[in-house]
C-alpha cells in the first residue's frame, strides 16, 4: 500500500490542481470516470484492512484524471499531425515517450535502427503500424485517439513517407507493464514450467521387439518428408506447461528477456486490442480502429513482417536471419514441396486461425493421397481390361448396325462401329471396379471429417485452444447505426445495447431467401441458355465444312459448350458476390462473426449451384426425355432436346468434369498468386524508376510492407471456398470421374506452396488471430458428404451402364438363372440394349437430308436407338418392353439399397471413432494434474523463501503455515 500511495501522488504531482477545475469541468470529470475505456484491478491479497477497493478507485480516478487534462490541453498541445514532428527522407523520428526511455551514454544499437523494425533508439521494437494521409480531414478524431492511445501506455513515433510526403506512418511499440497488463486481462497462456514426458512401463519382450525394429529402421533410408530440425528454431511453449499470464504470480514463468517472452504475433495482438477500445470522439459508440478504418481517419493499419525473407546467406550455413526467412525457406519454397509444413512456426508467425487453415489443407491433402491411388488403381483397372471388355468389342465389330441420327435433317445415319473410340473411353471411367469406388469415397469423406476432428483436438491441445473461448463480439457499427434508438440490457454484459426487433429481423430475412432463391433461378436461366446452345450447335456441327468437326460434332458441341459455361460461371460468380454482400448486409447481422457465416453459406450456395447444375443437368437429365425417333420432345416445340451418344452419356459427364475442375483451379491459381505478383512488380517498377535501385534497397520495412497487397477483406474466405467447391467435385461426382482425386492432389500440392508464398511475400503480415476449429465450413463438409451418397448411388444407377448390364447378365444373357455375371454372359447385350425404328416414321422436320444408301447402296429402312421399346410392327408401336421395366426397378433398389448402406457405414465409422484420441485425453488429465502440483510446489517455494529471508532480517512475523 505504501509503495502504490507514493506512485498515486507521483501521478497526482504531474497534474493541475483540481481546484482550478470548474463546477461544469467536475461533472464532465464524474461522466469521464463512468466512460473509462480499460479497467485495471490488480490481485491484491487482502489484509485485515481492505485498501484493495479503494486503491483501485483511487488509480482509476487518477487515469481519468490525466485522461481529461490531456484532453482539456489538447488545444494548446502541439499536434500530432504536424510536419515539425516528422523527418522527410530519413529513417528516425523523434517520440516524446521514445525520448523519455534514452538513457546517456547508452550506445544505440545500429542493426536494429538499420532494419526498420524498432524506433529511433534502437531497443523499442514495433509492435504495429498505422498509416494515414495529412490531407485527410479527419484530424481532430486522429488526434484524440492517438492521445488515449498514449494514455494507455503505448509509445509512439511518426515518421513520413519516403516516396509520398502524404503519407504518414505512425509507430506503436507497448512497454513491458502495459503488455503484462492487458496480457493478464486477454487471458493470454505463457510457458511457465517444461513439460515431463512419462514412458509407459513395457515388458521385456516388447522391449527386444522395438529394438529389432529400430535396427532394421537404421538401414533404411532417412524419413525425406520430415523438417530438418536443426534450421528450425526451439519453439519453447510447445514444450512448456503454459497456464493465464498473472503478473502476481510472474516468477511462475519461465521469462530469459522480457523482450521476447512474448512473441512479436502476441504483441501485435494485444496492441490490436488495446487499439479496438480507445475512443477517438465523445459518445458511447466512438471507439475502436475499425470504425476510423471505415471512415477513412486511417488508411491502413498492420503488424510489420520480421524483415526480409531472402539472405545472401545460406541458411543451412548461417542459419535464418529472422522466422519470416525461416518461413521461406522451409514453407514457401518450391524446393520443399514434398515436405510436412512446420505448423508450429505458422502459427507463432500468422496466429491460429491462419495456422489452423494450413493445418485442414494439409491433413486433405494428405487424405487425398489413399483416394486418388484408388481412383488410379480404377482408371488402369479399366485400361488393363479393355481388351477383354465384351460390351466395348461388339460396339467396335458392329460395322452392319445403322444408328439413327442424333439431330434434325443435318445430322447423318452412322454405324456403331463409329463409336468404338468412346465405347472404350467410357469402358476406363465405367467399369466393374466403380460401384466399389463410389461407397469407398463416401466412406473416405466419413473417414476424413472424423479422423480431422481428431487431428483438430490434438492441435488444439497443443496450441493451448482446448480452454479458449472467444471473447465477447462487438456489434457492427452498421447495426449501431440502424438500431441506437431501440435498446435492451445485454444478458452477459448488462449493459444496454442496439436491440431488431423480431418482425424487422423475419421481413429481412425473407427478403435475403427470396433475393437467394431469385439468384438460383438466374442459375437455372444460364443453364437452360447452354442447353439450347448445345441443340442448336450439335445440328451446326454436324453440317460443318470440316470433317473433323463434322465427323465428331457432338464432342465438339459438349467441348465448346464446357468452356462457355466456364466463362458464364466466372461471370456470374462476380455478379454472386456483389449480391450476396449487399444481401447480407440487407440482414443486419449484429456481430462480425455473424456476418460472415451469414455471408459465407450465402457465397457457398451460390457458387455450388453456379459450378455444378450444368454438371447435374448431364448426370441426370442429358438423353433422359427425349422421347424417341418419331415423337421426340421438344423445347418450346421448337428444338429436339439432345440425345446421349450412341456409347452413354458418361463420356459427357467426364468431359465436363474433367474441363471445368482444370480450369477453375488454373484459373483460381492465377487469382490467388498471380494478380498480388503483378500489382507488386508494377509498384516495385514505378519505385524503381522514380528512386532507383539502391534507394529502394534501403526503404525501412514499415515502407515495404505498404507497398504490398493487404489480405482480402473476406479473411481466409476465398481459400476454403476454392478448397470446400474442390471437395464437393472430388466426392459428388467421384463414380463418373475417377481421377478426380488425382487431379485435386497435384493441384493441392501445388495450392499450400503458392498460398504459403502468398501469405509470407506478397501480403502485408495479416493480424494474428485465435481460433478453434474451422468455423460453419466443417458443416458445409458434412452436407456435402451426406449429397455425394445420393449423387453416386444416382450417378451408378442412372447415368452408367451398370445396372442395365447387371440385369441383362442375370436375367436376359446366355447365363440368365445360372447366377455369373462375367464377361462371357454379356454376349450379345449392345443389340438387346438397341430398339429398332423404321425410317419412314420419320417426322417431316426430323427427317434427315440423307437416305443412308452410302451403307449398303439401297435407302435404309430401318435404324437403332438407344431404349427398351417394342419394335414398329408390334401390337403397341414403340412401346416399353419387359426388360425396361425389369431396368427401372433395378435402379430404384439399387439407389435405397446403396444409399442406406453407405449411411449405415458412416453412421458406424462416426461412432467407433471418438473425437478426442485416448492418449491424448490421459495427456490432458495428468497436465491438469501436474499443473495444480506444480502451481502448489512454486507457491510453497516461495513462502518458505520468504520465510527465510524474514528470519535472516531479523523481523518479528506471526507462526504461519507450513
Amino acid at each position: 500500500p505504501e509503495s502504490l500511495l507514493a506512485g498515486f501522488s507521483t501521478a497526482l504531482s504531474q497534474t493541475p490542481s483540481i481546484s482550478s477545475i470548474s463546477s461544469e469541468g467536475r461533472e464532465d470529470l464524474q461522466v469521464n470516470r463512468l466512460e473509462t475505456q480499460i479497467w485495471i484491478k490488480p490481485d491484491i491479497q487482502k489484509t485485515d484492512v481492505d485498501f484493495s477497493e479503494i486503491l483501485n478507485a483511487i488509480q482509476e480516478i487518477a487515469k481519468d484524471v490525466n485522461i481529461f487534462f490531456d484532453e482539456l490541453e489538447g488545444v494548446n498541445s502541439p499536434s500530432k499531425d504536424d510536419d515539425s514532428l516528422l523527418h522527410h527522407g530519413n529513417l528516425t523520428s523523434t517520440s516524446d515517450d521514445a525520448s523519455r526511455l534514452e538513457v546517456v551514454g547508452e550506445e544505440v544499437p545500429d542493426k536494429n535502427k538499420a532494419n526498420g523494425l524498432y524506433f529511433r533508439d534502437g531497443k523499442c521494437r514495433i509492435d504495429y503500424i498505422l498509416v494515414y494521409r495529412k490531407s485527410n480531414p479527419q484530424t481532430e478524431k486522429r488526434e484524440v485517439f492517438e492521445r488515449n492511445i498514449r494514455a494507455e501506455g503505448l509509445q509512439m513515433e511518426k515518421e513520413s513517407s519516403l516516396t509520398n510526403s502524404d503519407i504518414i506512418f505512425v509507430k506503436l511499440h507497448a512497454p513491458w507493464e502495459v503488455l503484462g497488463k492487458y496480457a493478464e486481462l486477454m487471458n493470454v497462456r505463457m510457458p511457465f514450467r517444461r513439460k515431463i514426458y512419462y514412458l509407459h512401463r513395457r515388458y521385456k519382450f516388447m522391449n527386444r521387439i522395438e529394438k529389432q525394429i529400430s535396427r532394421f529402421r537404421g538401414w533404411l533410408p532417412r524419413k525425406p518428408m520430415k523438417l530438418d530440425k536443426e534450421t528450425l528454431p526451439d519453439l519453447e511453449e510447445n514444450d512448456c506447461y503454459t497456464a493465464p499470464f498473472s503478473q502476481q504470480r510472474i516468477h511462475h514463468f519461465i521469462i530469459h528477456n522480457k523482450d521476447t517472452f512474448f512473441n512479436n504475433a502476441t504483441r501485435s495482438r494485444i496492441v490490436h486490442h488495446i487499439l479496438q477500445r480507445v475512443k477517438y470522439e465523445e459518445g458511447k459508440n466512438k471507439i475502436g480502429l475499425n470504425r476510423l478504418l471505415s471512415n477513412g481517419s486511417y488508411e491502413a493499419a498492420f503488424p510489420l513482417h520480421e524483415g526480409s525473407y531472402r539472405s545472401k546467406n545460406s541458411i543451412r550455413t548461417h542459419g535464418a536471419e529472422n522466422h519470416r526467412h525461416l518461413l521461406y525457406e522451409c514453407w514457401a519454397s518450391w524446393g520443399v514441396w514434398y515436405k510436412y509444413q512446420p505448423l508450429d512456426l505458422v502459427r507463432r508467425y500468422f496466429g491460429e486461425k491462419i495456422g489452423l487453415y494450413f493445418a485442414w489443407l494439409g491433413w486433405y491433402t494428405g487424405m487425398l493421397f489413399p483416394a486418388a491411388f484408388i481412383g488410379l488403381f480404377v482408371f488402369l483397372y479399366g485400361v488393363t481390361t479393355l481388351n477383354h471388355c465384351q460390351v466395348s468389342k461388339e460396339v467396335c465389330q458392329a460395322t452392319d448396325i445403322i444408328m439413327c441420327p442424333i439431330c434434325d435433317k443435318y445430322c447423318p445415319f452412322m454405324r456403331l462401329s463409329d463409336s468404338c473410340v468412346y465405347a472404350k473411353v467410357t469402358h476406363l471411367f465405367d467399369n466393374g471396379a466403380t460401384v466399389f469406388f463410389a461407397v469407398f469415397m463416401a466412406v473416405w469423406a466419413t473417414v476424413f471429417l472424423e479422423f480431422w476432428k481428431r487431428r483438430r483436438a490434438v492441435i488444439a491441445y497443443d496450441w493451448d485452444l482446448i480452454d479458449w473461448e472467444e471473447e465477447e463480439e462487438e456489434i457492427r457499427p452498421q447495426f449501431e447505426a440502424k438500431y441506437s434508438k431501440k435498446e435492451r440490457m445485454n444478458p452477459i454484459s448488462g449493459k444496454p445495447e442496439p436491440y431488431q426487433a423480431f418482425a424487422d429481423k423475419c421481413s429481412r430475412l425473407i427478403v435475403s431467401a427470396s433475393g437467394i432463391f431469385f439468384m438460383i433461378c438466374v442459375v437455372i436461366a444460364a443453364v437452360f441458355g447452354i442447353v439450347i446452345y448445345r441443340v442448336v450447335t450439335v445440328s451446326t456441327f454436324a453440317a460443318f465444312k470440316w470433317a473433323l468437326i463434322r465427323n465428331n460434332s457432338q464432342v465438339a458441341t459438349t467441348g465448346t459448350a464446357v468452356c462457355i459455361n466456364f466463362c458464364i460461371i466466372m461471370l456470374l460468380n462476380v455478379l454472386y458476390e456483389k449480391v450476396a454482400l449487399f444481401l447480407t448486409n440487407l440482414e443486419q447481422p449484429r456481430t462480425e462473426s455473424e456476418w460472415e457465416n451469414s455471408f459465407t453459406l450465402k457465397m457457398f450456395l451460390f457458387q455450388f449451384v453456379n459450378l455444378n447444375s450444368s454438371t447435374f443437368y448431364i448426370a441426370f437429365f442429358l438423353g433422359r426425355f427425349t422421347g424417341h425417333p418419331g415423337a421426340y420432345l421438344r423445347l418450346i416445340n421448337r428444338w429436339r432436346l439432345e440425345e446421349c451418344h450412341p456409347s452413354g452419356c458418361l463420356i459427357d459427364l467426364c468431359m465436363q468434369m474433367g474441363i471445368i475442375m482444370v480450369l477453375k483451379q488454373t484459373w483460381n491459381n492465377f487469382m490467388e498468386l498471380g494478380y498480388p505478383l503483378i500489382q507488386n512488380w508494377w509498384t516495385r517498377r514505378k519505385l524503381r524508376q522514380e528512386y532507383g535501385t539502391q534507394r529502394k534497397t534501403s526503404f525501412p520495412q514499415w515502407e515495404k510492407d505498404y507497398n504490398l497487397q493487404p489480405m482480402n477483406a473476406y479473411g481466409l474466405f476465398d481459400e476454403y471456398l476454392e478448397m470446400i467447391l474442390q471437395f464437393g467435385f472430388t466426392t459428388i461426382f467421384v463414380a463418373a470421374f475417377p481421377l478426380a482425386p488425382l487431379l485435386a492432389l497435384l493441384n493441392n500440392i501445388i495450392e499450400i506452396r503458392l498460398d504459403a508464398y502468398k501469405f509470407v511475400t506478397q501480403w502485408r503480415r495479416p493480424l494474428a488471430s485465435r481460433a478453434k476449429d474451422i468455423g460453419i465450413w466443417y458443416g458445409i463438409l458434412e452436407g456435402i458428404g451426406i449429397l455425394s451418397v445420393i449423387t453416386n448411388a444416382f450417378v451408378i444407377a442412372v447415368t452408367s451402364d451398370f445396372i442395365p448390364r447387371l440385369v441383362y447378365a442375370y436375367k436376359y444373357g446366355p447365363c440368365a438363372g445360372q447366377g455369373e455375371a462375367g464377361q462371357k454372359c454379356m454376349v450379345g447385350y449392345v443389340n438387346a440394349s438397341l430398339s429398332v425404328f423404321l425410317v419412314s416414321d420419320f417426322e417431316n422436320r426430323s427427317e434427315p437430308t440423307s437416305n443412308g444408301s452410302e451403307f449398303s447402296g439401297s435407302p435404309l429402312k430401318y435404324c437403332r436407338y438407344r431404349d427398351y421399346r417394342d419394335p414398329p410392327h408390334s401390337p403397341v408401336p414403340y412401346g416399353y418392353t419387359l426388360q425396361f421395366w425389369h431396368v427401372l426397378a433395378a435402379r430404384l433398389a439399387f439407389i435405397i439399397v446403396f444409399e442406406h448402406l453407405v449411411f449405415c457405414i458412416k453412421h458406424l465409422i462416426s461412432y467407433l471413432i471418438p473425437d478426442l484420441p485416448k492418449d491424448l485425453r490421459d495427456r490432458m488429465r495428468r497436465e491438469k494434474y501436474l499443473i495444480q502440483e506444480m502451481m502448489y510446489e512454486a507457491e510453497l517455494e516461495r513462502l518458505q523463501k520468504e520465510r527465510k529471508e524474514r528470519k535472516k532480517n531479523g523481523k518479528s512475523y506471526h507462526n504461519e503455515w507450513p
